[in-house]
């Protein structure tokens, strides 16, 4: 009789640590899906700043017309991309056309600084105040979204939880990664004031 207590007890504790994996894994699961909608809020409130601050300045810069274009160009890929974007895939394709319009507001930021006029106006300031803003919850919406999906997919492969993962269907999720090789350079600062010849 004691041995059968013994084996029940056994059972039980079999029972609910895998009911207490599944629900880790489960709560994980959401979390990361959690932080992948703050991604997409947060590129949402960028890709929407950006039509505003090209109106802003289209006037002026009539003849910086091909800047204007790629960054429209730019914004409109990225959010296309965005559309069809999941952490079980696609993150590397948004990753990169995001970068290329962090490259193509950089190229244009550039240029607005050549425009003093521009520079004066207030809703000009405002508007890039607004985006550099946004660019930086961009990016702990993306840490965020890293460290959630890292220790979920971490999870999925240790033992013994990862004889849970089946049953909970979790899968790897991808992380949020540096691809152009432009945003991994280190910048160059000269300080030195010497003119440039």
């Amino acid at each position: 009789m004691s041995g059968m207590v013994v084996f029940l007890i056994l059972v039980a504790a079999v029972v609910l640590w895998v009911i207490s994996a599944y629900n880790r894994l489960i709560a994980l699961k959401g979390e990361t899906v959690n932080a992948w909608k703050q991604i997409d809020v947060q590129l949402k409130r960028r890709h929407d700043l950006i039509p505003n601050l090209v109106n802003a300045v289209k006037g002026a810069m009539d003849f910086e017309r091909q800047t204007l274009e790629a960054v429209i160009q730019a914004r409109n890929q990225a959010v296309k991309v965005q559309a069809d974007a999941r952490p079980t895939g696609g993150v590397k394709k948004l990753a990169a056309a995001e970068a290329q319009l962090s490259a193509a507001i950089s190229r244009f930021n550039v240029v607005v600084e050549q425009y003093p006029q521009l520079k004066a106006t207030g809703n000009i300031g405002q508007l890039q105040e607004e985006l550099t803003s946004t660019e930086n919850r961009v990016s702990f919406a993306r840490q965020l979204y890293n460290d959630t999906a890292t220790t979920y997919n971490v999870r999925q492969q240790q033992f013994p939880t990862n004889l849970v993962a089946g049953l909970a269907r979790a899968e790897t999720v991808e992380l949020w990664e540096i691809t152009e090789e432009a945003e991994r350079a280190v910048p160059q600062v000269d300080l030195s004031m010497k003119s440039k010849a």
